[in-house]
């Protein structure tokens, strides 16, 4: 047993959502210690391919949007295009326009569009970045096995690849270690839901040829609608890597316990017998499944861990990132000292109830799967007659699936949040507590999420905000004051003070209050808890 190391934070699990969670707690300078068997990224198997609009934004408070762009392969302007297809180098049914967060670029709602990456890129990205960070380890090729949770600590053993152990001591634990999680088995939570019982594989194969045979133009996806082989395709850069997902496929092996020709349900994907490489493969299932609570005592759960969504909308890494900096930002405030640790409590009462919409909206964009809008028709001589009737039909069913604005930015935290979409496609903003802060530029050109504090931000002209400063003042509260009269704020907020979070949620937005109501909206911020002016 070697000697054990110290930290603010473990975190177990090095994908996206656990390297998010250090990143976030980084960003408030906390400790943690990154525990994750792969001492290298894969890129063989590239997983969640949307990054959002909203994980953009969140991603650009580190600084680290930029480096997402300049890393991927795909720029923004390359296709904002879905494309519905007999066969990939077949006819085209219809398509869907401006999706997935890609249009968004120069607009007054965000001022960051979607992305179209791999995840193995984000998690390198994110690597790099906690390389070079003083309060950052990354514990790669190892694996947590156990956790001891004592009165004011919890200890974490963990073992390497020749089973050698040794142990972290932490405040707190993080579960980011996906859905075979040891800290949700340690913590006794199950997993309440269903997984669907049709097998589906992703397949990575090379082609250099395929983007010359296409007849659609670019397209961020295309959806094959034949019935025999219904499914999806994609690039992932433009030097001839693609990804395909074949839906309700057999699993790696068949009936017989023949292995799966992967390279045979890609040329029935693609309408011909392209050469390919098939590269890798990796089934799944469908799962749409929360856990029942996402905290016992100091060890806590985020992204798969704590729910497991199905593909469909790409909502499933992005939910895990929101969990990330909820979460982050509020062990950050307790073990810096300036919130007390009741407001650990508000991270589930907040984030289970966006994780079980998320979950719900995946699960309702699977019933319009490739497979349920296949048609034979389609097929053969009755395309003309079809066609109409179908696109009409994909159109209808598949726009929240791919324009969902109002679940990536209109979804608030508080009783009081209020309504901001119609059906989870329209999002409009609303200035109200447990909403996320309504964007808009500056005339100084500045995106307004870019002169918030890291913290705690108040809007509002400095002797209206002034009970505000001198109470954090008072009590060591992280507070920036965002009060300079050219910025047109005062306008663009009605006149209203606004509290805002460090992750750009409202806490608290309304009038002139006393000195002393003053004291009791930041008292109510730094415990969670969420206040309307009455």
């Amino acid at each position: 047993m070697r000697e054990a190391l110290r930290t603010s934070v473990v975190v177990v699990g090095g994908g996206p959502v656990g390297l998010a969670t250090a990143m976030e707690l980084d960003h408030h300078g906390v400790a943690s210690v990154v525990v994750e068997p792969r001492e290298h990224v894969s890129y063989l198997r590239p997983r969640a391919k949307t990054t959002s609009a909203r994980t953009m934004e969140l991603f650009r408070r580190w600084g680290l949007a930029g480096m997402i762009r300049q890393r991927a392969p795909l720029h923004i302007d390359w296709s904002k295009d879905i494309v519905f297809c007999t066969t990939v180098t077949g006819r085209e049914v219809t398509r869907l326009t401006g999706t997935l967060g890609l249009a968004l670029a120069g607009s007054d709602v965000t001022p960051e569009p979607g992305q179209q990456v791999a995840q193995p890129i984000v998690e390198q990205a994110m690597r790099d970045c906690l390389h070079r960070s003083p309060d950052a380890t990354l514990l790669l090729g190892r694996r947590a096995v156990a956790f001891q949770e004592l009165a004011d600590t919890v200890i974490v053993t963990v073992q390497d690849a020749t089973g050698a152990t040794s142990t972290i001591e932490a405040d707190y634990v993080v579960g980011a270690d996906g859905p075979r999680s040891a800290v949700r088995t340690a913590m006794g939570a199950t997993y309440e839901g269903s997984s669907l019982p049709r097998p589906n594989i992703s397949i990575t194969f090379e082609s250099a040829e395929l983007g010359e045979l296409i007849p659609h133009g670019n397209a961020v996806q295309y959806w094959v609608l034949n019935p025999a082989a219904p499914g999806i395709v994609g690039r992932l850069d433009l030097n001839g890597t693609w990804w395909a997902i074949a839906t309700y496929r057999p699993d790696e092996q068949d009936e017989d316990g023949a292995e799966v020709d992967a390279a045979a349900l890609v040329h029935k994907l693609l309408g011909r017998e392209v050469p390919i490489k098939v590269i890798a493969t990796d089934p799944w299932r469908a799962r749409t499944l929360i856990a029942d609570r996402f905290r016992q005592g100091r060890l806590f759960l985020a992204g798969d861990a704590a729910h497991m969504n199905p593909p469909w909308g790409g909502h499933g890494y992005n939910t895990g990132v929101g969990d990330a900096i909820n979460l982050g930002w509020k062990l950050a405030a307790v073990i810096n000292g300036w919130a007390p640790p009741e407001l650990l409590d508000s991270y589930e009462a907040e984030r289970r109830p966006i994780a079980a919409k998320f979950v719900a909206a995946a699960a309702e964009n699977g019933r319009t799967g490739p497979a349920m809008l296949a048609v034979a028709g389609l097929m053969g001589d009755d395309f003309e007659n079809l066609r109409a009737e179908v696109a009409a039909g994909i159109q209808a069913s598949k726009r929240i699936e791919f324009h969902s604005d109002g679940l990536v930015f209109g979804l608030g935290y508080a009783a009081y949040a209020e309504v901001q979409t119609t059906n989870g496609s329209d999002y409009t903003p609303v200035a109200a507590a447990g909403n996320r802060l309504p964007h808009t530029w500056l005339p100084t050109g500045q995106s307004l999420f870019d002169v918030l504090g890291p913290e705690l931000t108040i809007i509002g002209p400095a002797w209206h905000v002034a009970g505000f400063v001198r109470h954090a003042a008072q009590h060591d509260l992280p507070l920036a004051v965002l009060d300079d009269p050219t910025l047109g704020l005062d306008a663009f907020f009605s006149e209203r003070l606004v509290l805002v979070r460090p992750d750009q949620h409202i806490a608290w937005i309304g009038g002139p209050v006393p000195d002393a109501e003053a004291a009791r909206i930041l008292e109510h911020a730094i415990r969670g808890e969420w206040r309307q002016q009455s």
